[in-house]
């Protein structure tokens, strides 16, 4: 058929039919942004368990609070979509969330989005008689500090109802652009660099 690939096992595939699959995958990963703000909105429709914001506020003003404390446009996105996961991966929402923004942001960005729900036990994990300090098995790694003051300036402190909160609509141009580049391009990831969440660079 038309637009329809040769083999029943992929093993068995030619040349040909992953040249047509990958033209007919553009059009597919074109839409990526378009299904995460969908995917943002289906968050709207439940509120968070026992919070008192959904899951889409608690987003939204994590985002805003990267926003206004003039964060970049990777830090921004990554604090809004931190827990795009939990729809489907309620269990290991952070490490899902982070999949689904690595190829298109910085890495360090990814690696906090990656490891904020082991550092957000500080503020809860003794509850559960849990190691509140979990943590503390990467206080080497470069991005510690980051993603400690992540956690604490906009993941933690956004369950806040009173909040004035900026809508989905601010964020979605946003949206669109980092999902519209080129996946796991070397000068968007920029490995072996940390930017802190003001924007400040440095090596290691």
């Amino acid at each position: 058929m038309e637009n329809t690939v040769s083999f029943t096992a992929m093993k068995n595939g030619t040349a040909a039919d992953y040249h047509l699959l990958e033209r007919l995958e553009k059009p597919f990963l074109a839409l990526t942004a378009d299904r995460v703000i969908e995917e943002l909105k289906r968050a709207g429709e439940t509120t968070l368990e026992g919070y008192r914001i959904t899951r889409l506020e608690h987003g939204l003003q994590s985002g805003t609070r990267a926003l206004r404390d003039g964060a970049d446009i990777d830090w921004i996105v990554g604090a809004l979509l931190h827990d795009i996961g939990d729809g489907l991966a309620p269990q290991n929402h952070d490490r899902m969330s982070a999949e689904v923004i690595r190829p298109f942001v910085r890495w360090d960005v990814a690696w906090t989005v990656e490891h904020h729900g082991l550092f957000q036990m500080l503020y809860y994990g003794h509850h559960y008689g849990w190691d509140q300090n979990a943590r503390d098995r990467y206080r080497d790694h470069p991005l510690f500090n980051v993603c400690a003051e992540f956690c604490e300036r906009w993941d933690q402190s956004s369950f806040d109802p009173n909040y004035k909160t900026e809508t989905l609509a601010t964020f979605e141009p946003m949206v669109r652009e980092v999902f519209a580049r080129k996946a796991y391009d070397a000068p968007v990831i920029r490995e072996n660099e940390v930017t802190n969440l003001m924007g400040e660079t440095s090596k290691y």
